[in-house]
């Protein structure tokens, strides 16, 4: 299926404002444009978007509970009480133990820390890890990453006499679990000014909260801000307010002063040497974090995270490494397997989601498979498998919908579930799955729009060739990072035309380099379009076409400017 291009001129008020604020930032009007588009209406708050500052954080004693949080943590740790940090087993579970570890080991050497098993422990808290507490004299739990739906087992430990601080971004139920403090920004009675924090987030305004009461200079904490860019990359949370500050900073740390363990990852990565970015964050250093979660146990990735001998750390993520190649070849059989049976499903087309079963696949990879689908179809796609009688699921959505809220609807044939708009799991009965798969389907179907199971490109402006000059670009790298709510711009140029030297590359021939011009000036723009070399002949038959793009360094002509090209739509006979 053609991705569909979307594109909303602006209105003649935008234009306006977008060249008043052009006036006093001296940057062009369409970048202004990209401002507004983001809420970002005046200099002063751009100038905040540009330079995002640490100062601007907020006053993590503004989150409920943090106050009785730092006051049970000071007792612990005045009393020399035992303390356990426990998280989730991915990538914003296990940074946000290492980070909180990290910090906490400085002032206490009686703590510990715990990711639970996929296999042995399930998601979450559990029983198992209470008892391990219980066994080893734990007394206080600082939870990361989950923790939020825990009912059950935070009163088990309460009865054992081990208390509980939940740091967890979850979406929580009426009933909170009995926990001497929950620290969660989407909390109903939320008063915290950000609900979109990380789980590692969470942790680290717990852990900026209890260096202010203790006078703790807050520089000794902004080293840890490397892991902290870490699980907003990998969780795929929005990319402004708070986190913006956040990613900005971690991303300088983790560029020029990365903590042993990430600075292993990267050089196991190929990155060593180069600028690190939020995309190579999260398609290369996440992946490799997540995989000891998915494939071993999530404990070796904070173990390599907290390291601090590079040689061991090396070694560590040569093994992490070896994780993700395992993960990578599941991925790719359990792709397979799953395209053919969507390509089976009967009255696949009238349907609007997916919902496949398989009890023999790995679940630490499901929802890596429930993305690939969903990336194939355009639909909300759920990936289930199964240990005896409890069936584990993965959920993953479509641009717009809340797949949290559509498994939340079938949470009476479920055993728990939890997640976010765009990524949920859930377990229930074996014997469950058929009345689920009808239930999610009735419920997706009733709430979906057309538009969301469209492949589209989202266009923020039109240019011509004439305005993409260096300081244009060098000012739209100011954007950066990048991610939810803040994408990198998609730009598109109409009536372009092969400069005569655009050919067909790649080891199977099946990109573009082009070299283009438009109709309205002389300059000669190099791009590349990945995966598109059917456009070629229409290319070089001298007719004008349309482009969507990004804008990208030219690695090879160091100073060039280069179209990454997403979409090329000769034009039509109507259209000219």
């Amino acid at each position: 299926m053609g991705q569909k291009w979307k594109y909303q001129p602006p209105t003649y008020k935008q234009t306006e404002e977008a060249e008043r604020l052009a006036e006093e930032l001296d940057i062009s009007p369409i970048l202004c444009g990209l401002l507004i588009n983001r809420g970002v209406t005046s200099a002063a708050e751009a100038r905040h978007f540009f330079r995002p500052k640490l100062s601007n954080l907020h006053n993590p004693f503004l989150m409920n509970d943090m106050d009785v949080a730092v006051k049970r943590l000071n007792e612990a740790l005045g009393r020399k009480e035992r303390i356990l940090v426990y998280g989730d087993y991915d990538v914003d579970g296990t940074t946000a133990v290492a980070l909180v570890y990290k910090f906490l080991q400085r002032f206490s050497l009686n703590i510990d820390y715990y990711i639970p098993d996929r296999n042995e422990d399930g998601y979450g808290i559990s029983k198992r890890g209470v008892d391990y507490a219980h066994s080893t004299g734990v007394k206080l739990i600082i939870v990361l990453d989950c923790g939020i739906k825990a009912i059950d087992e935070i009163a088990y430990a309460k009865s054992l006499g081990i208390d509980f601080i939940v740091c967890d971004h979850h979406v929580p139920d009426d009933e909170l679990p009995c926990a001497v403090a929950i620290l969660n920004p989407k909390r109903l009675d939320n008063k915290y000014p950000y609900p979109h924090l990380s789980g590692c987030g969470v942790g680290f305004k717990f852990m900026q909260a209890f260096a202010m009461d203790n006078g703790i200079a807050s520089e000794q904490l902004y080293p840890l801000l490397d892991l902290v860019a870490v699980s907003i990359a990998s969780d795929l949370v929005p990319i402004m307010g708070e986190n913006r500050i956040l990613a900005y900073h971690g991303l300088k740390q983790l560029n020029h002063a990365p903590s042993t363990g990430l600075k292993a990852i990267i050089q196991v990565c190929g990155l060593r040497d180069k600028e690190v970015s939020m995309n190579d964050i999260i398609f290369k250093i996440g992946p490799r974090i997540n995989a000891s979660g998915r494939i071993q146990q999530g404990k070796v990735a904070v173990d390599l995270l907290i390291e601090n001998n590079l040689r061991l750390a090396l070694a560590m993520s040569e093994q992490i490494n070896e994780f993700n190649e395992t993960r990578k070849d599941l991925d790719k059989s359990m792709t397979e397997e799953a395209n053919r049976i969507v390509e089976n499903l009967e009255n696949f087309d009238e349907k609007r989601a997916i919902v496949i079963f398989n009890e023999d696949w790995h679940r630490g990879v499901i929802g890596i498979v429930a993305s690939r689908l969903t990336e194939v179809y355009h639909r909300p796609a759920v990936v289930i498998t199964c240990s005896g009688d409890i069936a584990t699921g993965s959920a993953r959505s479509v641009t717009g919908f809340d797949v949290y809220r559509a498994i939340e609807s079938c949470r009476a044939l479920l055993e728990n579930f939890g997640g976010h708009t765009y990524a949920a799991g859930f377990s229930l009965k074996v014997e469950n799955i058929d009345k689920f798969a009808r239930s999610f389907e009735e419920y997706v179907t009733g709430n979906i729009l057309p538009e969301q199971t469209d492949p589209i490109i989202e266009i923020e402006a039109e240019l011509n060739f004439h305005e993409i000059t260096r300081k244009f670009f060098t000012d739209l790298k100011k954007f950066a990072p990048h991610g939810p709510d803040n994408l990198k711009p998609i730009f598109c140029t109409h009536n372009v035309y092969d400069y005569g030297t655009s050919k067909v590359v790649g080891r199977r021939q099946e990109h573009i380099k082009l070299e283009l011009v438009d109709n309205k000036s002389s300059n000669v723009i190099n791009g590349i379009a990945f995966g598109q070399s059917e456009q070629a002949k229409y290319i070089k038959s001298k007719q004008s076409f349309d482009i969507c793009y990004t804008l990208e360094d030219n690695t090879y002509k160091h100073g060039e400017v280069q179209l990454q090209i997403e979409s090329i739509r000769p034009k039509s006979k109507t259209d000219k």
